[in-house]
């Protein structure tokens, strides 16, 4: 990402800061609720250089603005794709001005779904979109620009939304036509205070409640065989172990990471050892599929094998 990190910039207003990404040499997109009534806004690039912009468009329904700078030849710009081959379960990295001190902080998660509110289409991540990552940009693996992070759902772990690209290449061509007097938050957190709790909601808590309990359990397993792995350690091997891993036995996984020899006579402890890692293996990924069945959101499905250090 540090070739996109140049075209995503610092955003100052009367009322606070977020941020935004070039997509042109002199035009920069970013929200309109962190552009907000102002004519003009501060900006701050990762040069440490400041600009003065003008807002140029603000279209509120969408909640993205267009601000305007004086051209430079050499500025670095975004590329945008289109949402349409977008697909859950794919890499997503948000950059911005985390917190709006953070400048150009990066955060990781997945696409968890494409959704529409009003006639506004967007994108559900897990990654964490935090207050001053406004109007910055969601990417993909690839550094190409899907979405513009606009809101996170603070009541809920691990659910923010980002406004799909489409609708800022619709804004910087003029085509774009208002059809609402609501905002994408605005909307969607009318759909959230109307909706009951569901059928599908009860099954996903429930399947979430089960996979911490068998990611808790297993948690245990793992750590009796942390310490099964010492002692074989010190008596057993001889060498180096390269990589950095939360439990060090997850290297007998990786042929490269154990770089010296078993001992003589150690050959029974040894595959033992293999043995429980891959029962515990095993267990993860079967209770892994079982929530993944039971609906229950990657991101929650992550943070809990992270929480007990199973996330091989």
């Amino acid at each position: 990402m540090a070739r996109i990190s140049p075209a995503v910039v610092a955003i100052e207003t009367s009322t606070g800061r977020g941020s935004g990404f070039f997509v042109q040499p002199d035009t920069i997109v970013t929200n309109a609720h962190v552009a907000g009534s102002d004519a003009s806004v501060r900006i701050h690039l990762t040069s440490g250089g400041t600009l003065t912009a003008r807002v140029d468009k603000v279209a509120a329904d969408l909640d993205l603005a267009i601000l305007k700078v004086p051209a430079a030849p050499d500025r670095t710009i975004v590329t945008l794709r289109d949402v349409g081959n977008v697909r859950s379960g794919e890499d997503v990295i948000v950059i911005g001005s985390s917190l709006g001190v953070f400048q150009n902080s990066v955060t990781r998660g997945i696409v968890s779904g494409v959704r529409r509110t009003g006639n506004v289409v967007l994108i559900q991540t897990d990654a964490a979109i935090n207050p001053g990552n406004s109007g910055g940009p969601l990417l993909d693996r690839n550094g190409t620009v899907i979405g513009i992070n606009t809101m996170s759902i603070r009541t809920a772990q691990g659910i923010s939304f980002a406004v799909a690209v489409d609708h800022a290449r619709e804004l910087l061509s003029g085509s774009h036509i208002v059809t609402s007097k609501g905002t994408p938050f605005g909307n969607l957190s009318d759909a959230l205070a109307s909706r009951s709790p569901s059928e599908s909601d009860s099954t996903r808590s429930e399947a979430l409640r089960a996979f911490e309990q068998t990611i808790s359990r297993l948690a245990k397993r793992a750590d009796a065989l942390d310490d099964y792995w010492q002692r074989f350690r010190r008596s057993c091997y001889q060498g180096r172990i390269v990589g950095s891993f939360d439990r060090e036995w997850f290297s007998v996984w990786d042929s490269r990471a154990m770089q010296g020899t078993v001992a003589p006579g150690c050959s029974t402890t040894w595959d033992e050892i293999r043995e429980r890692a891959r029962e515990i293996h095993n267990e993860v990924a079967a209770a892994e599929e079982t929530a993944r069945q039971g609906d229950v959101f990657p991101g929650y499905r992550r943070e809990l094998r992270q929480r007990y250090k199973l996330d091989y």
